[in-house]
């Protein structure tokens, strides 16, 4: 090779890779092995399973912006699992839906810690933000944690 080539060469090289970086953390690129298209969730209270939901996963940004708003319903045990990196504050909104949801937080230990009744807001001006503490969060069908008896300090499995 051309020492005179070298140069730009690995300018190139760092050009590109800055680039794939980038696109990674804001989410317009998913690492191949933990990107997932959809992922199975049990959920149980001690040693008893409460439910079992097969979940969408949204695990960009894109995704999970857009989350159920191009979806008309859900079937009675699906749902959408959003991942994140690690567990933090969250804050969901009812953006754009045409039904309501549950929420459900996860913490990064698979405790729940959090779970919201979402009905859909007609103003969308001034959307309720529902807060958890997660690493992950599952929404399902309008009183599905209610009905399933779920609540704030049952563990979640997730299998993808």
């Amino acid at each position: 090779m051309d020492t005179r080539r070298l140069p730009l060469v690995i300018t190139a090289f760092l050009v590109v890779a800055i680039a794939l970086a980038l696109a990674y953390q804001l989410g317009a690129v998913g690492l191949v092995t933990g990107s997932e298209d959809s992922a199975t969730v049990s959920i149980s209270d001690g040693n008893e399973r409460l439910a079992t939901v097969d979940a969408e996963v949204a695990d960009t940004t894109p995704q999970r912006y857009t989350g159920l708003s191009d979806h008309d319903s859900l079937g009675s045990d699906e749902g959408m699992l959003f991942a994140f990196e690690r567990e933090s504050t969250r804050g969901f909104v009812m953006r754009d839906m045409a039904f309501p949801i549950d929420m459900i937080f996860v913490g990064e230990d698979g405790t729940i810690t959090a779970v919201h009744e979402a009905p859909v807001e007609e103003d969308q001006s001034d959307l309720r933000t529902y807060r958890g503490e997660a690493k992950w969060v599952l929404e399902v069908n309008y009183g599905y944690a209610a009905e399933h008896g779920i609540t704030e300090g049952d563990r979640v499995r997730i299998d993808y």
